[in-house]
């Protein structure tokens, strides 16, 4: 149902006609001033007001002061059900308004700008209930149990998860019991911070932090710009924040999902001569067909390395090009992480099954 058949059946349900085209303007603009709900429609400058004032009357629609008047639409609860009690158009026109307040279409576009951040939230819990491989993820308490149960789902599937509680100086952290379940590895940001969830490499969901001014929210179905927001949340969300709680243990075998942190972790026993045996799990970066290989890993390499030894290794230093070299009984391969394209192998999953010592 488009716009102008919208309006049409709001005024069967006994909108004037200026008060149709205002409120289905206003579903598209989402929170506006009365000067931009005008410009946007064909509602008289002058009629503005009093149009909307009739629609927070009839409980569609709810005005405030800022620097002017402003509105956006309420729930729609109660226009809904005022439509299906009618005919089967109206009932048509109820679903419309439905899935444009709660749930915006997503497009095939890389990029999606939403509205509200329930869409957010709902389709960040979509896909963290998909994943099969990662997820990262950046919440406060709340907005933590708001998924909690996708998260401990996805945990007992085996994917890996790294999530950061963002708290103010006001909030509490979830109890430990809480969080064991639902992560790989979980820390603190005492810091607020926006909502975060990234899934598979692939899918972002991102929208500002609690007390921000403005209501939106980004979905991102891209593997180069969610590589963008990778970085955002090793960063600002996961690098320098203390830990809550952690599955990993002295002991191997030891999984990573970022060749990062295994070529800090690598690097040293290499440097003290051990021989290192792990099994690689990704795509082959000219095919993109799936593969999983086992070897030793010989040597690791990477740009930053040129600026001098340190424990551990700063992650500026592995922000540029990162690779290891892996040798099998048949083969020596080149082993790249996100984005690989001159080696040989994108690395999803590296996995340290035995450190020995001759």
């Amino acid at each position: 149902m488009d716009d102008s058949e919208l309006t049409d059946v709001l005024e069967d349900a006994g909108l004037s006609p200026y008060q149709a085209e205002a409120y289905v303007t206003l579903l598209g603009l989402g929170t506006a001033s009365a000067t931009d709900i005008a410009d946007s429609c064909d509602v008289p400058d002058p009629r503005i007001y009093d149009v909307l004032r009739d629609l927070e009357t009839k409980g569609y629609i709810e005005t405030f002061q800022q620097d002017s008047l402003t509105a956006r639409a309420r729930n729609p609860d109660v226009v809904l059900d005022d439509l299906r009690s009618r005919s089967s158009k109206y009932l048509d026109a109820a679903e419309t308004i439905e899935e444009r307040w709660n749930q915006p279409e997503i497009s095939d576009h890389e990029v999606s700008i939403v509205k509200r951040f329930e869409t957010v939230v709902s389709r960040s819990r979509e896909l963290i209930a998909e994943a099969e491989h990662q997820i990262q993820v950046g919440v406060n308490p709340e907005q933590f149990y708001a998924v909690r149960e996708e998260l401990m789902a996805a945990h007992d599937r085996g994917v890996n998860i790294k999530l950061s509680i963002c708290t103010s100086p006001d909030e509490e952290l979830p109890p430990l019991d809480d969080i064991e379940g639902t992560c790989t590895e979980a820390r603190n940001r005492d810091i607020p911070a926006p909502f975060f969830v990234l899934v598979d490499r692939t899918w972002t969901c991102f929208a500002p932090h609690h007390d921000s001014v403005n209501e939106y929210g980004v979905l991102v179905k891209d593997r180069t710009h969610t590589y963008v927001f990778h970085w955002f949340f090793l960063t600002c969300l996961w690098e320098i924040w203390d830990t809550l709680y952690t599955e990993r243990t002295p002991e191997t075998p030891t999984t990573y999902v970022d060749l990062r942190h295994a070529v800090r972790d690598i690097e040293p026993l290499l440097n003290e001569g051990a021989t290192i045996t792990a099994v690689v799990d990704g795509y082959v970066t000219e095919t993109n067909e799936s593969v999983s290989v086992e070897g030793t890993i010989t040597g690791v390499d990477y740009t930053g390395s040129s600026m001098g030894r340190q424990d551990p290794v700063p992650l500026a230093q592995l922000a540029g090009r990162v690779s290891a070299t892996l040798v099998t009984d048949d083969e020596t391969y080149d082993i790249g992480g996100w984005g690989a394209v001159i080696e040989e192998i994108e690395a999803t999953e590296i996995t340290v099954v035995d450190v020995r010592y001759d």
